[in-house]
């Protein structure tokens, strides 16, 4: 078939083929549930049941993210070889919301049990589903660019919804109903996902509306109602989208599917489920899970390496960029994937993310004021010992009877409080206001042959969050005298870091398929997401170093704030550095680089 009658066989919308329209809202669950428990989860380990110290809550948390990016890799082969990408996207839709629902039963078999089924499910399910995206412009003259343009913002919008929704409610009314969110989300993924084109849509169009109606009405404060506001607006907008455009039709049923013997069939949903120990296992010793990644991701390098060294001359070239860059990538994220750990430790303990309705005055002192203890209270002198967070995580939401002194003089009273994990939804909101105008800047740029080539967006990607982690350590420098920070640092910071990303992200995928040779793209892909798997475990190496104790016992009690802030400080001083120089020594390079490209840029 041609590829005009291709096109004229494929319904669409704005260019698109109006399948995409069903994955983008599949995947936008999806990643509101991943997002939605990843925004909660070291702050879970610390403050619920399991009472972990930090280095222990950095560990697992570093050993999750890492396997998260790890299986992808051998879903991505069990799909393509035995089972099909459809079969692979339910099945891992299912496994995550069975991990999502075992992470509200507190025991420690559950826990990680519950993590393990995430991990082996994403590894199903987010290589198939961008698959099956890339499948519906085979054979026709349809954006492909775009179509994955408009996906990324699919998956932003669900990590931005995420913390707003599962973030705000699991730290105000309890880890559990968080957690319950991001099952009930990733369900929906999966009945979009399978459902018929009108069950389809009526699920769409009522869970865009629930869902926009809960971000304005759940939260409390004009400044949170703005921000959900906005990130409501832009989920009915993409619903009303994705109506006209499942009007015209679905996903093909064709897409993704696959033949295959139930005994294939059967042997590997009974694998998937004889797995989920061994990850349970990995994820509670990162240390184990680490030598793994170096027993997979180090003879996959060398792998590519031997083959460039024995290619010929413009093969080679090409295959030691992707390796050059492959190392910048990891140090990228190594630093970036701070963002769910260490900084969210520094937001829920040393960033003042309160809008205080009043300050204690000097004609307070002597009275005895009763107040609702908030981040405020941090530090100051309550019961002849200093506030610290974990006894505000005990307090409860009743009222307290302070005895005001002299040193109490300006302390806040009351007011709005913008939970710790909604910060994380910072990112995703920075990447669908400036996704766009990044992406019509490198057009326009290109237009007129100034587009920097791909090792300089990658310096530029690194410089910038060089900076942003210097935004937080110059904060940091800024912070009162109790050792807070004002938000609009951290908020600085994201805002860097996000325009990091969006220099390098989005070509990284993108530059190892055209730069490595046919014969091997899925080898070196799959090394390319291993490092990027042994990144995030990196990044928990990092994370450690900011370890000041946790909140589960008195011996392991969180210090005053006065007493975390430098240690922040120091290590996001360090990372600023590190960033910055590797920067430097990428925009040396480039000009190598570009030249071993060859003609891509």
């Amino acid at each position: 078939m041609s590829q005009a009658a291709a096109v004229d066989d494929t319904p669409t919308l704005l260019g698109h083929p109006t399948g995409l329209f069903t994955l983008f809202f599949a995947e936008m669950w999806e990643r509101f549930s991943y997002y939605g428990m990843r925004a909660l989860l070291v702050l879970y380990m610390l403050k619920g049941f399991l009472a972990y110290d930090d280095g222990r809550a950095y560990g697992i948390y570093g050993a999750y993210t890492a396997l998260v990016y790890m299986t992808p890799f051998f879903g991505g082969m069990l799909a393509d070889r035995v089972i099909g990408q459809r079969r692979a996207v339910v099945l891992g839709g299912v496994l995550m919301a069975l991990g999502h629902l075992t992470m509200t039963i507190e025991t420690n078999a559950t826990f990680f049990t519950a993590l393990a089924l995430l991990i082996v499910g994403n590894g199903f399910f987010k290589p198939n589903i961008s698959t099956i995206v890339g499948s519906l412009y085979d054979g026709t003259e349809l954006n492909r660019a775009g179509g994955f343009t408009l996906f990324y913002m699919g998956i932003n919008l669900g990590a931005a919804m995420a913390p707003l929704l599962c973030g705000y409610i699991g730290e105000t009314y309890g880890w559990h109903y968080g957690f319950g969110l991001a099952t009930v989300g990733m369900l929906v993924g999966i009945a979009v996902f399978v459902a018929p084109v009108r069950i389809t849509q009526l699920m769409i169009g009522t869970t865009a509306l629930a869902s926009a109606i809960a971000m304005v009405v759940v939260t409390d404060g004009v400044i949170l109602r703005l921000v959900n506001g906005f990130v409501a607006l832009a989920l009915v907008v993409a619903a009303v989208v994705a109506l006209v455009a499942l009007n015209r039709g679905g996903l093909p049923d064709d897409a993704g599917r696959m033949e295959v013997s139930g005994s294939r069939l059967t042997l590997v949903y009974v694998g998937s489920v004889l797995v989920v120990p061994l990850f349970a296992l990995l994820v509670q010793n990162d240390e184990l899970a680490g030598w793994l990644l170096i027993a997979l991701g180090g003879p996959a390098i060398l792998y590519v390496l031997f083959e460039a060294l024995r290619a010929e001359k413009v093969e080679r070239e090409k295959l030691l960029v992707v390796l050059i860059l492959m190392f910048f990538s990891l140090l990228f994220w190594a630093f970036f994937e701070q963002a769910g750990s260490s900084i969210n430790n520094f937001t829920d303990r040393n960033v003042d993310r309160v809008f205080e309705e009043r300050v204690i005055g000097q004609d307070e002192v002597g009275a005895t004021v009763a107040l609702v203890p908030t981040q405020e209270q941090l530090g100051y002198a309550h019961d002849g010992a200093p506030y610290t967070l974990d006894k505000l995580n005990a307090a409860g939401e009743g009222p307290q009877d302070w005895a005001v002194d002299g040193s109490h003089v300006g302390m806040g009273v009351g007011g709005e409080v913008v939970p710790a994990s909604v910060f994380q939804s910072a990112n995703p909101i920075f990447i669908l206001l400036f996704g766009p105008v990044l992406s019509w800047l490198w057009g326009a740029l290109g237009r007129r042959k100034i587009e920097p080539s791909t090792p300089v967006k990658f310096a530029l990607g690194l410089l910038q969050l060089g900076l942003g982690f210097g935004v937080l350590a110059y904060g940091v420098m800024l912070s009162d005298g109790r050792g807070m920070v004002g938000m609009s640092w951290l908020l600085l910071g994201y805002l860097l870091h996000t325009t990091g990303e969006l220099c390098l992200s989005p070509v990284g995928l993108g530059m190892v398929t055209r730069l490595s040779p046919k014969r091997m793209v899925a080898t070196v892909m799959g090394a390319w997401f291993l490092a990027t798997a042994f990144s995030n475990y990196l990044a928990s190496l990092i994370a450690k170093l900011t370890g000041v104790g946790g909140e589960g016992e008195e011996a392991g009690a969180i210090p005053v704030p006065l007493d975390t802030v430098h240690v922040y400080g120091d290590v996001f001083t360090q990372i600023a550095w590190a960033a910055i120089a590797s920067a430097v020594l990428l925009f040396v390079l480039s000009p190598f680089l570009t030249r071993w490209m060859h003609g891509e840029k």
